[in-house]
């Protein structure tokens, strides 16, 4: 990461003259009406600790590095102060937000869109997966706040005439920890080159690793550093256990945490993508099924739920193989977990259960793809109704593709 110029090293945030247990509202903090407002429909009762911290200073102009443990209300930290410059100067392009991930993307774009909905901010999301001609279209409407995954930004920003984010007033860099980790580091050199020196910069970050330290240094002037949290830890809320499971019994994202997030689906496999950032208020429980390599991100996972002030639970399945792993874990957050209570005689009740809804999903499938084969060969190669059209557009790298290079 190449520093343009050389920048003083962060000061750590002063105490809040207002203290958690007297705030009441966000306009303690300097927000205006029209966005408490918001605020309250929102449900957000009273400022988060990190928000108490950062939104004051970043409403004096002011750099911010924010250091939070997971589910702190790190998106209302910087999408108020954005907001409400935005009500004082308006202006298209006025702020980005780089994301290390499609989900939490389009997460923040609803915050975004919740909180200014009264005031006619506009967002677009520009991310990987999704067809690049409407997100052209999308920034040629020139929103205000532009949400986006770097590697995406940079193709816009060198293939789309006519784009170019030369007025930029804010820049945010949220999860930038892991921005980094996903080798995005050249992307972000590249916009950082493209976007006024004369700009406020925030940068949200898990833990403040040697990358963030570097990023730190050459995108942000002056920096004020919030940390509501000195070491790794999970909140107070958050119940956790662990289950002994012996090893040889454990045998369209979108779409499908939009699923989840609309209560339609009760349950939602994840695998790492999603443990961080993503903020879905009904989570109830978390269940480990393995346990993470790297400790730190045992943290991300459970803080899936428990958010916000809200309570939860938190279960880690153990294999023997694991002992070692989950003994990491408890070091790391510093406390013991208690082992999970189960009576063993109401799951043994389940197991004839789960192996009829085992043998009825086979079924399912081994008809379903019985019927989509039976299909194919009734429509034929030569079909070209719009829903034959539809599956060869989906083939990548197949028989349809080869033909079609013929």
């Amino acid at each position: 990461m190449a520093a343009p110029e050389e920048h003083d090293s962060p000061t750590e945030a002063p105490q809040p003259a207002v203290q958690e247990e007297e705030t009441k509202t966000f306009k303690d903090l300097g927000v205006t009406d029209v966005l408490c407002e918001a605020c309250d429909q929102l449900g957000w009762t009273k400022p988060t600790k990190i928000q108490i911290e950062a939104i004051p200073l970043a409403l004096q102009g002011r750099d911010i590095i924010g250091l939070a443990e997971t589910g702190s209300g790190k998106t209302g930290a910087f999408a108020l102060p954005i907001l409400n410059a935005l009500l004082e100067t308006p202006q298209r392009l006025f702020a980005l937000v780089l994301t290390p991930t499609r989900e939490l993307a389009f997460q923040i774009s609803e915050q975004f869109e919740a909180l200014g909905s009264s005031i006619g901010v506009q967002s677009a999301v520009i991310v990987g997966g999704i067809d690049s001609m409407s997100q052209s279209l999308a920034l040629a409407k020139k929103p205000h706040v532009i949400i986006a995954t770097p590697g995406r930004l940079i193709d816009h920003l060198e293939n789309t005439k006519g784009f170019n984010l030369r007025a930029l007033k804010y820049l945010v860099m949220d999860e930038a920890d892991r921005i980094l980790n996903m080798d995005f580091e050249t992307e972000v050199d590249k916009i950082l080159k493209v976007i006024p020196r004369d700009r406020k910069t925030f940068l949200f970050s898990a833990t403040m690793t040697k990358k963030v330290q570097k990023l730190q240094r050459a995108a942000l002037k002056n920096p004020v550093k919030c940390a509501v949290s000195s070491k790794y830890q999970t909140v107070e809320k958050l119940q956790q256990y662990y289950l002994f499971i012996p090893s040889k019994f454990k045998s369209k994202r979108l779409g499908s945490l939009n699923k989840f997030k609309a209560k339609a689906r009760s349950i939602l496999l994840a695998t790492d993508v999603a443990s961080r950032g993503l903020d879905i208020p009904h989570v109830d429980v978390v269940v480990n099924f393995d346990i993470p390599t790297h400790s730190k991100d045992y943290i991300h996972r459970v803080g899936r739920t428990a958010r916000a002030g809200r309570s939860g639970k938190a279960i880690t399945f153990v294999t023997q193989y694991d002992v070692e792993l989950f003994q990491r874990i408890e070091h790391l957050i510093g406390k013991k977990l208690p082992v999970f209570p189960t009576q063993d005689d109401e799951v043994m009740m389940l197991t004839e259960r789960v192996t009829e809804a085992q043998r009825f999903a086979r079924m399912e499938l081994r008809e379903h793809g019985e019927k989509k084969k039976r299909v194919r060969e009734d429509t034929g190669d030569n079909d070209d109704t719009e829903g034959a059209m539809g599956v060869r557009n989906k083939v990548a790298g197949g028989k349809m593709k080869k033909r079609k290079g013929r």
